[in-house]
């Protein structure tokens, strides 16, 4: 009886190594919860600075109905901040639904001017075939015109602006992409990016990662401009920026008070020397009476 009850107890304490060994640390588990938070805290595409510095989370004053769920916060001025984590997830989305397209296969169309530089760059880079300033209306619609092209998606950078390519794609019924701001309605598009499209930098930022993406999908053996080219300027933080433009004016100030103060010390010495002077000029004046007198006197 003693061998079998060891037996058993050497069993279950086999049996308690086994489930101990199934279950995972409890160490092991907070660590791995705390990296998928900072995972969640992170963008995908390009660090979080460069959403920054192209001003890409801002919006408008307006807010849509469909774009309220991206809205973060509003500004003092009422300008919306979109969250900066969905503009970089809804983009990844949407460079991710493009890259399923071949360029023969889909179309750009960008009225507004703020993409003009991006949409060219994009276009020279991937061949794909982009509208700029003017979008040619009933080009996808009417076969008469000459013209005419056939395209399996669209892609466009305002459904406000670019309404009569968005109309014309619902007719023939071909999926439609595009960049929303907060004062855009998204009911006709089938796949939607947020972001500021108002901004040669923003539009010039989603161009970029567009064409660096769309290139490695496709593997078009190009070198990718940097993001300043496709902006066209020079980008830096604008926090930074602003900090620097107070403590200059600060510094400024500064040196206008040090200035104002030596001034004044200045004429303050001055005066000071000009009353001095006539104090002696009384002197010598009333010293040359006296002597005057006591000559007058031993006359």
């Amino acid at each position: 009886m003693a061998d079998k009850k060891e037996i058993i107890e050497i069993e279950k304490d086999n049996n308690l190594d086994k489930q101990e060994e199934g279950k995972p640390d409890k160490k092991e588990i907070t660590l791995s919860v705390s990296d998928g938070d900072k995972k969640e805290d992170q963008t995908i595409l390009t660090p979080l600075e460069d959403y920054i510095k192209t001003a890409a989370y801002l919006g408008t004053k307006v807010i849509t109905p469909t774009m309220r769920k991206y809205v973060y916060r509003r500004r003092l001025d009422g300008l919306a901040i979109l969250n900066t984590l969905l503009v970089d997830k809804k983009l990844a989305e949407g460079i991710d639904f493009i890259k399923q397209f071949k360029p023969g296969d889909w179309t750009l169309i960008c009225k507004r001017e703020a993409g003009w530089r991006g949409a060219k760059m994009f276009a020279e880079l991937t061949g794909v075939r982009t509208y700029t300033k003017k979008y040619p209306s009933g080009v996808l619609t009417n076969t008469v015109l000459d013209d005419f092209i056939e395209t399996k998606m669209v892609v466009i950078c305002d459904p406000w602006l670019d309404k009569n390519a968005l109309k014309d794609a619902k007719n023939i019924r071909i999926p439609v992409a595009a960049i929303c701001d907060t004062n855009n309605h998204t009911a006709d598009c089938d796949v939607v990016m947020i972001g500021n499209n108002k901004s040669n930098k923003s539009m010039g930022l989603f161009f970029w990662l567009m064409a660096r993406e769309y290139m490695k999908a496709h593997g078009i053996d190009k070198e990718c401009p940097s993001l300043e080219d496709f902006v066209g300027e020079k980008l830096i933080l604008e926090e930074p920026r602003k900090k620097k433009m107070a403590r200059e004016k600060k510094e400024q100030d500064l040196k206008s008070a040090e200035s104002a103060i030596e001034e004044k010390m200045r004429a303050l010495a001055e005066k000071a020397d000009e009353e001095a002077l006539d104090g002696m000029k009384e002197e010598e004046e009333k010293e040359s009476v006296r002597v005057g007198e006591v000559v007058a006197e031993g006359v």
